[in-house]
């Protein structure tokens, strides 16, 4: 036989064995590329946990503070004091008065089986630091872009509140809390670490230790805590008013399954223990005396958290620190005698107001008032969620503007009808498609989308919400200062345009905030300056220093607040004028559950929300009214501002752009689309018999009034 020329592959008369040979090695070629994949993971996370581990390992070596017997606690029964911007006293946050240490047999066995579950599931196991939970804390960071997870230990985290003076967040401070974790470890046992630790951790509304927590939230003692009340508790310490059970119970009952879950998957406790537990939808709270008895928690809760980010719990409760913050007490009486005036009767419903100051972020005025419960006030200001209603509009107001879409641009007044299913319908109850509409069912046909924010129409905002994109929205609605996630399951909502998500009170008076600085977002500040023990001011930690940004040219802000300024005389804000330099916008939500006023002047600004605190309960006939985003948020607003802007003098005009704006040309798909209107007269009326503007995410957005109630 010729052997086959060099450099050929011979020919195989079977092509079914030729088949059979290319797939085994596509087989093996795939399988190397997964070998190499599967090391390459593994090299890279061994290095980044070789370079945890020698960093803190490294400088446990060479800093001579990391001894415990040179080492003290930090001294209890130190008081912290808290003052306003004048200096004088806000209140206090007691050492002692509400902690109260119990061992392990005097709790519930569910509080130390729940704790390790959902804060070191795996702290039986390792020493002091757990490798491999900072291993998958690099691994969920790196592969999120962000930090996800954290990796601190128990162990860790009672080094970091019983002996950690430092106040700043720096590489040596975590490479001191290590290694004192790891000496902790040492000489004192598994048992004595938890028990102390559960004796340590905040709880939020002023409850340090597992006991203080039982008595504040159930009015009983840690050893008569079940199941879900022992699951609750524990998943507190890592975020306590996000997840706070008297004002947020949705978000504590969502957390708490978190914990049950976690101890379902570690084995604390059964398939079955676990089934009964999530199925108690109720909290069943009995708030205790200790916490009936707080003082300001509107404010308080904020700084404390503030504290706790900053120094861990120990400091804030007994490190004798003398807090001084930015909030001005004649502001905060003025913002309650306006509340007080305008909805005075003990079924009225809450108010809340806060008031930044545009140039610096400082928070000037943070307060509540619930009419029929004046000692229980929640903090609905900086942490409760409601949807915004219109007030969201001058977010998507500024992203078209961002965008070089002019405001003059035409768009439709017109019912709109939004159905990417194509099978959707405006007609059923609730509607399965987007209808949004107008508040009295009155449209103008082409108007422009200025015109269309003085009549704050929905149908003009639905069409250019769809326009400039929801994600771009959100985008925008974070550059400006909402820190609230906005999507709903990952995704983002059309409706979303015309206030369907929820914020805060906060996230929005730091927008209008940002616009009024021209488009320099600051960072909401709340604390001025922090005197720790012995005299000494911290200057480690940023307190008082503005954090600001520009995050939108000045000539977008200046397009915005022109608007918002006309919208004030012309517009849906008219009831908030006051004769003075300002702006503003409305809001009113679904079914008048909640009301809003979002305005400024060139030094101040403030945010209004009204609504009943424990659920959203419709509005429909307060002082025989519905209310409604220009009737008592506008009215509060100007009552507030009337008197707030003698204390806020400077700047008197809003800055003015140096820049000119850059109008671009756009392929506006919604901006004429559908809808029923006649041209021969300036407001036509619907003829379709659908409601008030139902989204396909099950939004049903009511607007604002057209004009002034």
């Amino acid at each position: 036989m010729t052997p086959p020329p060099r450099g050929r592959r011979p020919q195989r008369a079977d092509p079914l064995i030729d088949s059979r040979i290319r797939r085994r090695q596509r087989a093996r070629r795939k399988e190397r590329r997964k070998r190499l994949g599967r090391i390459a993971v593994a090299g890279v996370l061994g290095t980044l946990v070789v370079l945890v581990i020698s960093g803190f390992t490294g400088a446990a070596i060479w800093m001579s503070s990391c001894d415990l017997s040179s080492l003290k606690p930090v001294e209890v029964g130190q008081n912290s004091f808290v003052y306003a911007a004048d200096g004088s006293l806000l209140g206090s946050i007691p050492a002692e008065k509400n902690r109260q240490p119990v061992d392990l047999d005097q709790m519930s066995k569910w509080v130390p089986k729940a704790t390790v579950a959902i804060e070191d599931r795996r702290f039986w196991q390792h020493g002091a630091l757990d490798y491999a939970g900072i291993a998958r804390a690099v691994f969920a960071n790196v592969r999120a872009g962000h930090v996800v997870q954290g990796g601190s230990t128990i162990t860790q985290q009672l080094a970091r509140n019983l002996y950690i003076r430092k106040p700043s967040q720096t590489f040596g401070r975590k490479a001191t809390e290590a290694c004192l974790a790891i000496k902790l470890a040492r000489e004192k046992s598994k048992t004595w670490i938890l028990q102390a630790y559960v004796n340590q951790v905040f709880y939020g509304n002023r409850a340090y230790g597992i006991e203080a927590a039982a008595q504040t939230y159930f009015s009983k003692q840690a050893s008569r805590l079940t199941l879900p009340q022992a699951a609750l508790l524990a998943g507190l310490p890592q975020a306590p008013s996000l997840f706070d059970p008297f004002h947020r119970p949705q978000d504590a009952i969502q957390r708490r399954d978190e914990v049950l879950q976690a101890m379902l998957s570690t084995g604390s406790i059964t398939s079955t223990q676990y089934a009964n537990a999530v199925a108690k939808r109720q909290l069943h709270l009995k708030p205790g005396r200790l916490y009936t008895r707080i003082r300001e928690p509107y404010f308080f809760s904020y700084v404390v958290e503030e504290l706790q980010r900053q120094y861990g719990s120990n400091t804030v409760r007994s490190g004798g620190l003398k807090v001084y913050t930015t909030i001005d007490p004649r502001l905060q009486r003025f913002a309650l005698a306006a509340i007080r005036s305008t909805l005075p009767y003990s079924t009225d419903p809450a108010a809340a107001i806060v008031s930044i100051n545009p140039g610096n972020g400082a928070i000037r005025a943070m307060t509540e008032l619930s009419p029929g419960n004046p000692k229980n006030q929640v903090n609905f200001a900086s942490s409760a969620r409601r949807q915004p209603g219109s007030t969201f509009k001058s977010i998507v107001l500024t992203t078209a503007i961002d965008e070089g879409i002019s405001p003059s641009t035409s768009y439709l007044s017109a019912p709109f009808k939004y159905d990417p299913t194509g099978i959707g319908s405006c007609d059923t109850n609730p509607p399965t498609a987007w209808c949004p509409q107008t508040y009295d069912h009155s449209y103008i046909g082409a108007t422009s989308i200025e015109n269309g924010t003085l009549r704050s129409d929905n149908t003009v905002y639905a069409r250019l919400s769809l326009d400039v994109g929801p994600e771009n929205i959100a985008a925008m609605a974070k550059k400006l200062g909402v820190q609230t996630p906005l999507d709903d399951h990952g995704a983002y909502v059309p409706s979303m345009g015309l206030g369907s998500r929820v914020v805060t009170p906060l996230d929005m008076a730091t927008v209008y905030s940002t616009l009024a600085a021209g488009g320099i977002h600051s960072k909401p500040m709340a604390i001025r300056k922090v005197i720790l023990p012995g005299g000494k001011v911290d200057t480690e930690a940023g307190w008082g220093v503005p954090t600001r940004e520009r995050v939108i040219p000045d000539w977008v802000a200046a397009e915005v607040v022109r608007i918002l300024e006309e919208n004030m005389t012309a517009g849906t804000g008219v009831g908030a004028y006051f004769g003075r330099t300002s702006a503003g916008k409305t809001g009113t939500t679904d079914n008048y559950a909640d009301a809003w006023f979002c305005g400024f002047t060139p030094a101040l600004e403030a945010t209004v929300w009204i609504g009943y605190p424990k659920a959203e309960i419709p509005m429909r006939s307060v002082h025989g009214i519905s209310v409604s985003g220009p009737t008592f948020p506008a009215t509060i607003w100007k009552l507030f501002m009337e008197r707030a802007v003698d204390y806020a003098p400077y700047p008197r005009e809003f800055p003015v752009a140096k820049s000119q704006p850059v109008w671009q040309s756009h392929t506006l798909q919604y901006a004429m689309t559908g809808g029923y209107y006649s041209s021969s007269s300036s407001s036509s009326h619907a003829t379709t018999t659908t409601g008030s503007g139902s989204s396909a995410d099950g939004f049903t957005q009511v607007p604002d009034h057209g004009t002034q109630p």
